[in-house]
């Protein structure tokens, strides 16, 4: 059912934006046989949009999944870790120095970049100390540093439209997203989800205690290290190119808990497919316009998120009385 939904939002963003088309247009397009104004409207516009949409949507929902499970955590997301604040860090670095001048692609790569620093000095604790806590300690500690770096670099802005710039894209978006920005980030996307493969029998034997799961056969610091692993590569990917997309990786796994039951395991495939349905619907939203601006896309899913984090905390409060 959630691939049926995601297939057709999918199709259905090709028809919403500020020039409407008929559903023979959009197929017309698809097959390359409408005129060249609709074709680059709905093939290098539009389509680009909703592929990059499913890959953010499906990796922040797959990681907020796995690092809920690992860490026994329901307030965990992809944020925890510190690499969407380290990857936002590179990007608004890019920007500040002006960069994109003399290279068109240099905030995705030093986004990428921030995002591997992120991720090497959290795979070199885990490989120290693999403790939960521990994790969580210096993800908190990554992102809290990386932050104050981001509030210093745009308290030096040289100027309002570069200060502008790195405003709006820490908002976050899908807008004008192109192939080459698909082709930038989808093998370290493909990477992070392929770490993810194998580790559901893992989740479900940790939701046990790491005592237990290592008794039933199951290497909890290796399981651990691909989850930190993957979750940062293909997360920091998708906020080189979208920008920073807070919430999904928080809200997606306890929607989709209330519909498969509570096993981590089970949350993976599911979470991802959800995830990709919230962001692709968010991204809906953003293209109604409002008066003179335009909604972002990192606010709408704060908008869906933050009341949601808030009855979780609320839930998580009563539960430990």
């Amino acid at each position: 059912m959630l691939g049926i939904l995601l297939g057709a939002l999918c199709f259905l963003s090709l028809f919403i934006g500020s020039v409407s088309f008929s559903a023979a247009e959009v197929f017309s397009a698809l097959l390359g046989n409408a005129d060249q104004a609709t074709t680059i409207i709905i093939v290098e516009l539009r389509l680009p949009r909703v592929f990059m949409g499913l890959l953010a949507g499906a990796t922040l929902g797959l990681s907020g999944a796995s690092l809920q499970g690992m860490l026994r955590n329901p307030l965990a997301d992809p944020g925890i870790i510190g690499v969407s604040s380290m990857a936002g860090l590179g990007a608004v670095i890019a920007i500040y120095m002006g960069l994109t001048d003399l290279f068109p692609a240099a905030i995705q790569i030093m986004a990428i970049l921030g995002a591997m620093i992120a991720t090497f000095i959290l795979v070199l604790i885990a490989a120290r100390d693999s403790s939960v806590l521990t994790l969580i300690l210096a993800g908190i500690g990554i992102s809290s540093l990386a932050t104050a770096a981001i509030s210093l670099t745009m308290n030096f802005a040289p100027n309002p439209m570069t200060l502008q710039d790195m405003v709006m894209w820490m908002l976050g978006s899908l807008e004008n997203r192109t192939i080459a920005d698909i082709l930038i980030s989808l093998p370290f996307i493909l990477i992070g989800w392929a770490l993810h493969l194998g580790i559901s029998h893992g989740l479900d034997a940790c939701s046990l205690g790491d005592d237990t799961a290592r008794t039933l056969g199951i290497d909890t610091k290796k399981m651990q290290l691909k989850i930190i692993l993957g979750g940062a590569i293909s997360v920091g990917a998708v906020v080189a190119v979208c920008g920073a997309i807070g919430f999904v990786g928080l809200v997606v796994p306890h929607i989709v808990r209330r519909l498969i039951g509570y096993a981590p395991g089970k949350l993976l495939i599911p979470s991802a497919l959800m995830g990709a349905i919230l962001l692709i619907s968010a991204d809906l939203f953003t293209r109604i316009p409002f008066g003179a601006g335009q909604l972002r896309l990192g606010v709408v899913t704060a908008i869906i998120g933050a009341p949601m984090f808030l009855y979780i905390v609320y839930k998580t409060r009563r539960a430990m009385r």
